[in-house]
């Protein structure tokens, strides 16, 4: 049985005409005849059972079933359909089934089987748009196929008539009498009912005002405390329905009965701490409702509880993204009534701020260059209002285009700014100061600068020397001379602010914490990073107890803190506590945000140190989706980031560094193109892929591109920026490694009194070439001169970083290498262990610098007279390397070839060829036929082939190919030429004896003769 539930009188009487039809009851008396029915529903003992099923159809009210709820029979079933919500409806064995929206594909289904069943076929497209249109409501879905059905309209003119504003929702459905499905009324006729309905609940007359308020705002989610803060409430109290008008002010209480009345009327959805949801035509409806001269007051009272209920910090990205899409689709509905006479509504303006702050820079731009052709339309372009969101539409146009763009917008709009509002307006200085940063974005750096101290005189005359804006100034000012390389004149200028920053603004003002954080930087580049670390602790500590740990700012000093913790000696904790900032930072900031992107690069980096051979960091992939998404492919951060994936899945997962210098290579040659050759960014990268080709090629010419890049460095930054003198210390490295060592030392003597002069003689690059000077000392045979200059690194280290910071402990590694040419083997065992030791401890025993200093040690038990034992533990060390990196890995290399050569040095022919043979492809595919390692490998192979198969003949021919391939690639001078020459002689020379020196010790031989220009060794 089917009853129509809409009042109580309804299920009377369908109760009643049952216990007519059925029982031939009194159809005088309904209610008599109603209570019959229901007493013969009841289960009886001893009669047959008679299975029933009664459905009550859209309840309108709960009380109207008090008294007439079918009996419970294990032979009868109720069904009730209602759009109520309250506990009176459950209990007592009755079970709740919500039905929500249709899913997207029922929707599409419903609609084509309607239109099928009528002989009308649409697009899919058009029927799956019109019902996101319709937002998946079932009911609204069938009154709009009937509608489209009787009026014999396409789907795509039915959406464009519901997309029409002109017109109503109720024009666009069917006639009460043409309605589907034995419907009763229209959706927009239901929801008025439901309206009234809700209206009349407790407390009474407000649950109205509130859908309209509530029809103003993002559908999808509205937050409660929108709908509860104080200018919702005085326009609840504005607005009561007139006969139920009270002089009691609405309460915070009223605000939220009123979302529980409409709740329980199913038009809207709301639980505590949720936000609350509003069906899109549901809202369209209530506005279309809304009487003309109410609707501005209820759009600005909108505005007004988002503004104050809008947190002044967004704890999470999605909180602010809440408040944007509600403010969005306010302005939707009535953004003319948001600009007053005089000035635009404040949610406006925060909105954009919002924008800016979640990094979604174009959309920032976009909506303030909105705001000022609006402001220029209303109120003129003279306008403080429409300069000012001019000025906030160009903000990131130096990240977003190139930055001549912004270079010639702001141009424009200073030379505006001037003539509208006067030379001295702030917003003509504002325009200043936003082209000299453009400037310097642009690489312009000299131009830059002098336009900031122009600036500077002119905010010092206008509004004293210690404004904020004058000061901010001052800051730019200093930033712009660390940029240009004079980092101790930078320092100098960062110390005076801050004392005025902290005497003016404030211990904990932005200003006064931001210069605090750039001399930690300082300190730290200036080769102090434990100093660095200790004052970014404490800045850590003041940020969370001002501002809390997830808030923007905090997040910077984090990720700062990390990479000074790491910089300090402890890069694994460094790498674990940034893995903790990126989690928060992209629950606050959202993943797209570019300080999201550049921690996730640093955590990489930081791995890597970490001894952290994976491939790129997790979430990467998604940052570098969704910068293309904001910025597009060819943006530079864009380029730059996906190349920086790519180049990480290269070097470190595939162990394919030639792969990896091409993508650097496409890098270079697109933001090239975007920056110009000469910008400082390019010159940088250049110099990284120059010694990435120098790994993996030739020597020689990696020395010469390091000195093209030399000359454009001097021409574009001068002779004693900080990259040009990184590239002279990379020029006399690969000098050195193309075998003119005095070259090298000499240019390592005249950079060190440069770097020293210039940086300081504890800045890392001061220290680094006087690591470099010490190497190449030991490389021309000068050891006493090598260890001397070791030893004193070491102390300058241990003192400036610490005795166990991982650059220590590389210095002492070199160290231990450098005696060892000199040095008992046994004697160096102590040492090397020591170092592992240590090692271990500071980096972890799986760090490849730990593994390697293994590697070392067995060589050393080899020489000392244990050749076979070594390499039964090397066998070991090899599965420790393949526990922690891919098997070709070019970390594992070495250790590979010393496995190899240790079954040699013990006679194990047969295992150094497999070894050697397993070696092979994998140096050919990472480092390519002509470099130096697969050379030698090739002769090592060759040599243990012939011993194992006792045949010098087939080794001769190996050899003199080789020769002629060192030849060709090195040279007839060059030590593993020379040392091959010498062994293929030695094997025609041997007739069917083969050499008495092994391969590799002649190759250590030849290569201590030419550092040192001793005579040539012979060969047995």
């Amino acid at each position: 049985m089917w009853i129509s539930a809409s009042s109580r009188s309804a299920i009377t009487a369908g109760y009643a005409h049952a216990g007519v039809e059925v029982l031939a009851a009194d159809a005088g008396d309904l209610e008599q005849a109603a209570r019959a029915f229901l007493a013969w529903l009841e289960p009886k003992a001893g009669q047959k059972p008679c299975r029933w099923l009664v459905v009550l159809d859209d309840v309108a009210d709960p009380a109207d079933l008090r008294g007439w709820w079918p009996p419970r029979s294990p032979h009868g079933r109720v069904v009730v359909t209602t759009r109520r919500r309250e506990a009176a409806l459950t209990g007592a064995g009755r079970r709740l089934v919500t039905v929500g929206l249709f899913t997207p594909q029922d929707a599409t289904a419903y609609f084509t089987a309607v239109l099928a069943a009528h002989d009308r076929h649409e697009p899919t497209d058009q029927i799956n748009s019109l019902a996101a249109d319709l937002g998946h409501l079932p009911l609204a879905l069938a009154q709009a196929a009937a509608y489209i059905i009787d009026t014999d309209v396409t789907c795509a003119r039915y959406r464009r008539l519901l997309a029409d504003r002109l017109r109503k929702l109720a024009d666009l459905l069917p006639e009460p009498s043409a309605l589907p499905d034995d419907q009763a009324a229209t959706v927009t006729a239901t929801w008025s009912l439901s309206i009234e309905h809700a209206d009349r609940l407790r407390p009474a007359g407000l649950a109205r005002p509130m859908l309209q308020l509530a029809a103003m705002l993002d559908p999808n989610g509205i937050p409660t405390d929108v709908l509860t803060s104080r200018p919702t409430l005085t326009h609840l109290s504005r607005h009561r329905t007139p006969d139920t008008r009270e002089p009691i002010p609405a309460t915070t209480e009223d605000a939220e009965g009123a979302l529980r009345a409409l709740h329980r009327l199913s038009l809207v959805t709301y639980a505590s701490g949720q936000p609350v949801q509003v069906h899109g035509l549901v809202q369209r409806s209530v506005r279309e409702q809304i009487p003309p001269q109410l609707l501005a007051g209820t759009v600005r009272a909108a505005a007004d509880a988002l503004l104050q209920a809008w947190p002044q910090t967004e704890r999470e990205f999605a909180t602010g993204q809440r408040f944007r899409d509600n403010t969005e689709t306010l302005r939707s509905h009535g953004e003319h009534l948001l600009w007053s006479d005089h000035d635009v509504h404040e949610v406006l303006l925060r909105s954009g701020q919002s924008l800016a702050r979640a990094g979604l820079c174009q959309a920032a731009m976009d909506h303030y260059g909105q705001l000022a052709a609006t402001s220029a339309h209303k109120y003129g372009d003279s306008h403080p209002r429409t300069l000012t969101c001019r000025s906030n539409s160009l903000r990131f146009l130096s990240i977003t285009a190139h930055p001549s763009e912004a270079v010639a917008a702001y141009t424009e709009l200073a030379a505006d700014c001037t003539v509208l509002a006067g030379p001295d307006a702030y917003a003509t200085l504002d325009a200043r100061g936003e082209l000299a940063n453009a400037r310097a974005s642009e690489g312009d750096l000299a131009g830059a600068l002098t336009a900031y101290e122009e600036l500077l005189v002119d905010r010092r005359r206008l509004w004293g020397p210690h404004h904020p804006d004058t000061l901010s100034v001052r800051s730019r000012i200093a930033s712009l001379h660390g940029v240009r390389g004079d980092a101790p004149r930078a320092a100098t200028l960062y110390e005076e602010l801050l004392g005025d920053c902290r005497t003016y603004l404030g211990p904990v003002h932005d200003m006064t914490l931001d210069v605090r954080m750039k001399l930690a930087r300082l300190q730290g580049e200036a080769g102090d990073p434990a100093g660095a670390r200790d004052r970014f602790r404490e800045l850590l500590d003041e940020h969370v107890a001002a501002f809390g740990r997830d808030h923007h700012r905090t997040l910077e000093v984090r990720h700062e803190l990390a990479e000074w913790c790491a910089a300090a000696g402890d890069p694994a904790g460094a790498a674990a506590e940034l893995a903790d900032m990126i989690d928060d930072a992209v629950r606050v900031l959202g993943p797209h945000h570019i300080d999201v992107s550049r921690a996730r690069y640093t955590l990489g980096l930081l791995c890597d140190r970490a001894g952290d051979t994976a491939a790129a960091p997790a979430g990467m992939e998604e940052s570098v989706r969704l910068l293309e998404q904001t910025f597009g492919p060819d943006h530079p951060l864009v380029v730059s980031n996906r190349s920086f994936l790519r180049m990480w899945q290269h070097a470190l997962a595939e162990s394919d560094p030639v792969a990896a210098a091409e993508v650097l290579k496409e890098m270079i040659a697109a933001l090239g193109s975007f920056w110009g050759t000469d910008h400082p960014e390019l010159l940088l990268w250049r110099s990284i892929l120059l010694d990435i080709e120098g790994v993996i090629g030739d020597p020689g010419q990696t020395a010469e591109g390091f000195a093209a890049l030399l000359a454009d460095c001097r021409q574009t930054l001068g002779a004693e920026h900080p990259l040009t003198l990184t590239t002279r210390m990379r020029l006399a490295d690969w000098r050195g490694e193309a075998g003119d060592h005095s070259k090298a030392v000499a240019d390592l003597r005249e950079l060190e009194g440069d770097m020293v002069r210039v940086q300081g003689p504890h800045h890392p690059e001061t220290l680094r070439t006087r690591e470099l000077l010490a190497e190449k000392l030991h490389a021309t045979g000068d050891t006493a001169m090598a260890v001397a200059a070791y030893e004193d690194l070491i102390t300058v280290h241990g003192q400036v970083l610490g005795p166990n910071h991982p650059d220590t402990l590389r210095l002492r590694r070199a160290l231990a290498d450098c005696r060892s040419r000199d040095a008992e083997a046994d004697t160096l065992i102590p040492v090397y262990q020591e170092l592992i030791e240590d090692c271990a401890h500071a980096l972890g025993p799986d760090h490849p610098r730990t593994l390697a200093l293994r590697a070392r040690l067995l060589q050393c038990r080899a020489e000392a007279g244990d050749p076979a034992g070594a390499a039964e533990e090397c066998r070991e060390l090899i599965l420790d390397y393949r526990r922690i990196m891919p098997r070709d890995h070019i970390e594992a290399l070495p250790v590979r070839a010393v496995y190899a050569q240790l079954l040699a040095d013990s006679e194990d022919f047969a295992g150094s060829v497999t070894a050697y043979e397993d070696l092979l492809p994998a140096a050919l595919r990472i480092r390519g036929p002509d470099h130096l390692g697969t050379l030698m490998i090739r002769g090592c192979l060759a040599e243990v082939r012939a011993r194992r198969d006792r045949a010098p003949a087939d080794g001769l021919v190996a050899f003199a190919a080789l020769f002629e391939d060192c030849l060709r690639v090195l040279g007839p001078d060059h030590y593993i030429t020379e040392a091959t020459r010498a062994f293929r002689d030695a094997l025609r020379q041997g007739g069917s004896s083969l050499p008495s020196t092994a391969y590799d010790k002649l190759l250590d031989q030849y290569e201590r003769a030419e550092r040192s220009g001793s005579a040539t060794p012979a060969t047995g």
